[in-house]
C-alpha cells in the first residue's frame, strides 16, 4: 500500500482488516487431500484486493490471479487471505494484508505450511506505493535493493523538540536525531541481494508502459520536478516500510534522510508503502529455519501517487483531495503486472536452471 490511498479504498480495506472478510471466488477448486510438499517455484506476494479477487475493479492481486491463471484455491484460515496456485506453472498468489504486522505473519504462516515446499522459490513482492517526485513519475517502477522500517524508533511529540534537534523520531539506543554512531541494526534495515535486484532492472529496464492523458496532466503540475513529469519508466529505488500514512514535504525529507542514514548512504528513497520489512523479516528467519532463501527475494514497488502535496495545496488538503480523484491507481496496477511478469514468466520457463542456480549466476 501508498502513504496516501483514496477513501474509498480505505474504506474497503478497514472493513476487511476489522471484520476478517475476505472476497473468495466461489467456483476456485479447492485442493485437498495433499500427499507431499508441492514444489512452489514463485510467490507473488500482493498486499490487498480491493472486492472480488476477479471480475471488478482490481486491487493489487486480480491481474495476478486473471492473467497467470491461478485458480487453485488454497484454505488459508491462519492468515488474511486464501492463497491461490497455477499447478501447471508453480506460481503461489497471496495477499498478506495491509501493514508490516499483517504481511510478516502472512509470510511466516505460509513459510510453515506444510502444504508447500519454498525452499527454492523466488519471492515477488509487487505492489503499488508513494513515490518521491524528485526521483519518479506516476505509473513509474522502482526495484528495491534496500527496505528501510520507518516505525522503529523513538519518538518525541515535535511540540516538545529541543531547540538543536531537527526531528522527534530518532533511533532506538540512541540520544538524539542520526547519531554518527548507529545503534545495532534491530530490524530497522534489510538489504536484499544486490545482484538478483540488478538482474530483476536489467530484464526489465526496456518494458513498455502504459500512460493516459489524466496522469500526463497530472504530473505537468509539478513543474519544479523533472522526473516527476517524464512518462511512466523504471529505475533502481529503495523503499521506506511503516504502519503509518504519511504525507508531506517535511515527512518526504525526513524519509530520504531516515533510509540514507540506515543504509550507510547507500541506499536511496524513492518509495514508501507499509509492508516491506515485516515480509523481509519473516523471510530472513525463515531462511535461518531452510524454509525459504531471502536470497530470492525480490521487491517491485510502482507509484500509484506522491508522498508530497500537489501544487498549490497544503499537506492535509492533498491528502483528502486524493479520496475525490486518485488517476494513478491503475496505471500503478498494470505497471507492476508488465513488469513483474516478465521476472515471473522467465523464472517459470527457465526452472531447470534458476531451481539451483540464481539467474545472474546463469549467465
Amino acid at each position: 500500500m501508498n502513504t496516501s490511498l483514496i477513501r474509498p479504498l480505505l474504506v474497503a480495506l478497514v472493513i476487511v482488516a476489522t471484520t476478517g472478510c475476505v472476497h473468495l471466488t466461489l467456483t476456485d477448486p479447492v485442493a485437498t487431500n495433499l500427499t507431499k510438499p508441492i514444489i512452489i517455484k514463485v510467490v507473488v506476494v500482493n498486499m490487498f484486493e480491493l472486492g472480488e479477487d476477479q471480475g471488478d475493479t482490481a486491487g493489487e492481486f486480480q491481474l495476478w490471479k486473471e492473467r497467470q491463471q491461478l485458480n487453485r484455491r488454497y484454505p488459508f484460515p491462519q492468515s488474511h487471505h486464501d492463497l491461490f496456485l497455477n499447478p501447471e506453472t508453480g506460481v503461489l498468489g497471496m495477499v498478506t494484508g495491509m501493514g508490516t504486522n499483517r504481511s510478516s505473519s502472512a509470510i511466516m504462516a505460509v513459510g510453515l505450511d506444510p502444504r508447500f515446499d519454498l525452499s527454492k522459490a523466488y519471492w515477488l513482492v509487487a505492489g503499488i506505493s508513494g513515490f518521491d517526485p524528485e526521483d519518479g513519475s506516476i505509473g513509474s517502477a522502482a526495484w528495491a535493493e534496500w527496505l528501510i522500517d520507518g516505525d522503529l524508533g523513538h519518538e518525541i511529540d515535535a511540540r516538545e523538540l529541543p531547540e538543536d534537534w531537527e526531528t522527534g523520531f530518532f533511533p532506538l539506543f540512541s540520544k538524539g536525531p542520526y547519531p554518527q554512531q548507529r545503534p545495532p541494526n534491530q530490524g530497522e534495515a534489510f538489504r536484499l541481494n544486490p545482484e538478483l535486484t540488478e538482474w530483476a532492472y536489467q530484464f526489465t529496464k526496456d518494458t513498455k508502459l502504459s500512460d493516459d492523458d489524466h496522469v500526463a496532466a497530472e504530473r505537468a503540475r509539478f513543474s519544479e520536478f523533472p522526473m516527476a513529469q517524464k512518462k511512466p519508466f523504471i529505475m533502481k529505488g529503495d523503499n521506506l516500510a511503516g504502519m503509518t500514512f504519511w504525507h508531506g514535504r517535511y515527512m518526504n525529507d525526513w524519509a530520504n534522510k531516515w533510509v540514507a542514514y540506515w543504509s550507510e548512504g547507500k541506499g536511496s528513497f524513492v518509495s514508501s508503502a507499509m509492508e516491506d520489512t515485516g515480509t523481509a523479516q519473516s523471510l530472513f528467519y525463515l531462511d535461518r529455519a531452510g524454509k525459504a532463501d531471502y536470497q530470492r527475494l525480490m521487491v517491485l514497488r510502482t507509484a500509484s501517487n506522491f508522498t508530497i502535496p500537489n501544487p498549490g495545496l497544503s499537506a492535509a488538503e492533498s491528502l483528502i483531495a486524493e479520496g475525490e480523484d486518485y488517476a494513478g491507481l491503475g496505471l500503478a496496477l498494470e505497471s507492476a503486472y508488465r513488469i513483474g511478469s516478465r521476472v515471473v514468466d522467465e523464472l517459470v520457463q527457465g526452472w531447470a536452471v534458476y531451481e539451483t542456480t540464481l539467474p545472474y549466476e546463469s549467465n
